[in-house]
């Protein structure tokens, strides 16, 4: 409960998905070091004997750190990349639902990299198999590819998590528009 937005010296979150929160705990840790400015609190007051304080829920980094530019090869990563959604049917599924599939086939020299693997259902990784695409006419819907972090941060703010304070919003653009 209480998790604290945790925000770069550029006040852009760490990463938008996962999003980059803290639990209450670290939060107020971070605060006695003097790593973070407290941009936003909550109502919720926490006391020790001698101190008493509002939790934070939006902190900035005092430091700022560098993103990653390469993102890992992972099944979140290649699944997020995809937006959750087979290449091949073009359903969107839960994560339990999706596979790796290999464009061109490890039996045919196909290699597990970022620009030979695609998303795909159950069935339609079963149907495809060991055939090349253009041997049963299943195409990947859009071309696997190594995607940079900014174009997965772009990915990551179209799903926002169940939870956002209310404190939060004006630091998240989740693709709302501008007020002119």
């Amino acid at each position: 409960m209480y998790p604290a937005l945790i925000l770069n010296a550029d006040f852009r979150p760490l990463s938008y998905y996962p999003l980059s929160l803290w639990s209450w705990e670290e939060a107020v840790k971070a605060v006695f070091r003097d790593s973070v400015t407290v941009l936003a609190e909550y109502d919720r007051v926490v006391h020790s004997p001698s101190i008493a304080m509002k939790l934070p829920s939006v902190l900035a980094l005092k430091e700022y750190v560098p993103s990653v530019q390469t993102p890992a090869f992972t099944r979140f990563n290649v699944f997020l990349r995809d937006q959750w959604k087979c290449q091949y049917c073009g359903n969107k599924f839960r994560t339990q639902q999706l596979t790796f599939d290999h464009v061109i086939p490890r039996s045919r020299g196909g290699r597990t990299s970022w620009d030979n693997i695609v998303t795909a259902c159950r069935p339609c990784n079963t149907s495809k198999g060991r055939f090349l695409p253009h041997e049963i006419n299943m195409f990947p819907k859009a071309e696997p590819f190594r995607p940079n972090i900014h174009e997965l941060q772009q990915q990551g703010r179209k799903f926002p998590p169940n939870f956002l304070h209310t404190t939060w919003h004006d630091f998240l653009y989740w693709d709302s528009e501008l007020e002119s």
